[in-house]
């Protein structure tokens, strides 16, 4: 990553991290307590409603106009998030999935990202098996310690609140493409 005038050292941990980032070519993502605020909301005819922040989302937008690929693992089922998927052109989409890790080797088979580029959001023990096995995982605030402890990085936003926006930011910005997509709006 390339130095600015008046940019701070990094520590050996914050460059370790930066370099992580520099080479995610596909971020997985839990979704609830990740995307969403891990809340479930059911109707009385027992449809899940679930609530995503306008401003991951736009963080996702970016990223896969970048050319990284974002894809979804969760354990849950949800039109709400097939919606919400097919709304931000996500069609990676492994859902009602109980082995995370499992599911990470069927994602490397399919695309052919080998585990050091990827990334992995979560924010429960179920996602711990996938999250060791990648190049950098990420979790939230609200996290167990056991998942903090594995995490590269834990975002200050909660989830649904803004945490895979930070996630999405700090990739870009390692991999020194965040300066000219910030141009864009300001041009």
């Amino acid at each position: 990553m390339e130095k600015h005038p008046g940019q701070k050292e990094l520590n050996p941990r914050e460059s370790e991290l930066q370099k992580k980032l520099s080479q995610v070519k596909l971020l997985l993502l839990d979704v609830d307590g990740v995307l969403t605020d891990g809340q479930i909301t059911y109707t009385d005819s027992g449809e899940q409603i679930k609530s995503f922040n306008s401003k991951d989302g736009l963080g996702l937008r970016l990223l896969m106009d970048s050319h990284i690929k974002v894809g979804i693992v969760t354990g849950r089922k949800s039109n709400a998030l097939v919606h919400r998927c097919q709304n931000l052109g996500i069609d990676l989409i492994f859902d009602g999935i109980s082995d995370k890790a499992a599911a990470l080797a069927m994602i490397t088979e399919q695309t052919k990202i080998i585990a050091p580029n990827i990334g992995f959001a979560g924010d429960d023990l179920i996602d711990l098996p996938a999250m060791i096995r990648t190049g950098v995982c990420f979790t939230v605030p609200d996290a167990p310690l056991e998942v903090k402890h594995h995490a590269d990085m834990i975002t200050s936003a909660r989830g649904g609140h803004g945490a895979v926006r930070e996630i999405c930011e700090a990739i870009l910005k390692a991999q020194s493409v965040w300066e000219q997509l910030l141009n864009k709006y300001l041009s």
